[in-house]
């Protein structure tokens, strides 16, 4: 059972858990079983620069090489390493809120570490099992700019002369967080005409919180209905996730805007298998079997998306908070390709983004959240369980109830002392109701 690692790496409060200490003695841990070396990014958190001298400290005193590729997206650092190195650290709590911070580990292939490998390194943490090398075998340190390649590689995947030809207008809120120095740029080489919010990097995130929620997405709603712009863009705090806002100003939950690319990317390729969630949209599977393609379920998370995609040969995959994967080009959530995919769909409909999701087969759903202690969190799972024997039951991750008027959804966060509750339903009134009780499930056995 794992101590440090959730759903993917290790976040905590910085400089209060996340130390100094503590971020090199992990950073050592993961150095002393993976020789080699090691590309580190980071998001811009006040804390950020902190912990990356902390872990560069840590694989250097392991034997490991350390590439400083700076402050860029988690998918530019999985990128990176999926090319070039042994494996990959980024400093980040993603989504989490400023005072928080993190390590995303990373294995050869870009993808977050397995639990095995994680368990192991655990091991060495709490056991001081680090390997430290004699002075004579310090590994070394210098820096890498891997920014323009990512963006060109992005550029290479769509078609950029359609894009151009459309003239869209496109208002990008980056959150002030990682995607700053990335997808600005990318939609620019598209030739849209781009306003921009939040795009300049602040660890404080003063605009707005990290996590693009439609709650937090005020200004850019604002912005996108007061120019006329064709769309709206928001990322969180490490870029690795894409939020739309459609022409009227409305939020397009991200298990739509996963649909819309599932549908181009069977399109274009007769097929394939898509990848994605237990707690993702039935729209998935609508598209996929008139498109000739196969839906793939596994737990959330976007590594374990993304390891299964690696297992098949999966054609596409992600989640429904707005995390596409493309595993042709990097194992894990991205945004920079994310944008550039929706805004060629738009290029080559012609059609509002609107319409766009209009034609997309019509679900309903709720998302909720509620504090839990983590040492609650199996006790309420066991009493849900025995609370729905009546249904079909899906224990793939978390408790799924599936019932005639849809599903609900309830698990705990592998990232918060939080427990999660998303619904979906033909009709908002039903995706509600199941909302409301599975909330009144969980709080049941929270008291």
């Amino acid at each position: 059972m794992k101590q440090l690692f959730g759903t993917f790496g290790v976040r905590r409060v910085a400089n209060t858990v996340l130390t100094p200490e503590f971020a090199s003695k992990i950073a050592a841990a993961y150095g002393t079983k993976v020789n080699g070396t090691i590309a580190v990014g980071s998001d811009p958190r006040t804390s950020s620069e902190m912990i990356k001298y902390a872990v560069t400290a840590g694989l250097l005193s392991a034997g490991c090489n350390v590439v400083d590729l700076g402050t860029l997206p988690t998918p530019a650092v999985q990128y990176a390493v999926r090319q070039y190195y042994d494996g990959g650290i980024m400093i980040t709590a993603s989504h989490n809120p400023p005072k928080y911070n993190g390590l995303k580990l990373l294995d050869a292939d870009g993808i977050g570490t397995p639990d095995d490998l994680e368990e192991e390194i655990e091991d060495i943490y709490f056991n001081d099992k680090q390997k430290r090398v004699t002075w004579d075998k310090i590994g070394n340190a210098y820096k890498r700019d891997i920014i323009d390649e990512y963006i060109d590689e992005v550029l290479k995947r769509v078609d950029v002369e359609a894009i151009k030809e459309a003239n869209l207008k496109v208002v990008l809120d980056c959150g002030s967080g990682a995607a700053c120095g990335t997808t600005p740029y990318i939609i620019r080489k598209l030739g849209c005409e781009i306003t921009t919010l939040n795009c300049q990097p602040d660890g404080a995130f003063p605009g707005r919180n990290p996590e693009p929620t439609e709650d937090n997405l005020g200004d850019l709603i604002d912005v996108v209905k007061a120019t006329g712009a064709d769309i709206g863009i928001a990322h969180d705090g490490d870029a690795d996730r894409t939020i739309c806002i459609d022409e009227k100003g409305q939020f397009v939950f991200g298990d739509k805007s996963f649909a819309l690319v599932e549908k181009s990317m069977l399109e274009k390729n007769n097929g394939g298998k898509i990848v994605t969630t237990v707690a993702t949209s039935n729209a998935i599977a609508d598209i996929a079997l008139e498109n000739n393609g196969e839906i793939i379920l596994t737990r959330v998370g976007d590594l374990v998306v993304a390891r299964k995609l690696q297992e098949i040969d999966g054609l596409f995959g992600g989640e429904e908070n707005g995390g596409l994967i493309f595993p042709d080009f990097v194992y894990g959530r991205d945004s920079g390709l994310a944008t550039a995919m929706l805004l060629e769909i738009l290029a080559t409909s012609k059609k509002p983004l609107s319409e766009l999701i209009d034609e997309l087969p019509t679900y309903f759903s709720e998302k909720r959240k509620v504090e839990c202690p983590d040492d609650k969190k199996a006790l309420v799972a066991e009493g849900i369980i025995n609370d729905t024997t009546e249904y079909e039951v899906d224990t793939t991750d978390g408790v799924k109830v599936i019932t005639d008027d849809g599903w609900v959804i309830i698990r705990p966060s592998g990232t918060e002392p939080i427990y999660r509750c998303f619904s979906e339903a033909k009709t908002p009134e039903k995706a509600a109701q199941l909302a409301d009780w599975g909330m009144t499930l969980i709080e049941k056995y929270l008291d």
